[in-house]
């Protein structure tokens, strides 16, 4: 799916729905996540996933939620990130922070 314009043109939103596996829980990963999100503003949330990898939906402009992906990539010191998936969504706004998620629900 193809990022699209907001309202005024100006700026490129979009929404990254990402998946971070290997040693990724246990090392600070989800408030680091937080961090470099309220820096870049980007809205959305992080959370621990059962299987052990790291779950995240990241929204704002392009350039920021892509910046944010590259942390993934690399994550915290202690995290070892061997794969990221990152599947793009159409942009929805629905959030007004990023937050920290400690509960899994099953959908």
């Amino acid at each position: 799916m193809k990022p699209k314009d907001d309202t005024t043109g100006t700026a490129m939103k979009v929404r990254a729905h990402v998946f971070v596996s290997d040693r990724v829980q246990g090392v600070f990963f989800r408030s680091e996540t937080r961090f470099e999100a309220n820096r870049r503003n980007v809205m959305g949330w992080v959370r621990n996933l059962p299987d052990g990898r790291v779950e995240a939906v990241f929204e704002g402009e392009k350039e920021d939620v892509e910046k944010l992906i590259e942390f993934c990539q690399r994550g915290p010191p202690g995290a070892r990130v061997t794969k990221v998936d990152v599947r793009w969504e159409e942009y929805k706004g629905e959030f007004r922070g990023f937050e920290i998620r400690y509960r899994y629900y099953l959908r």
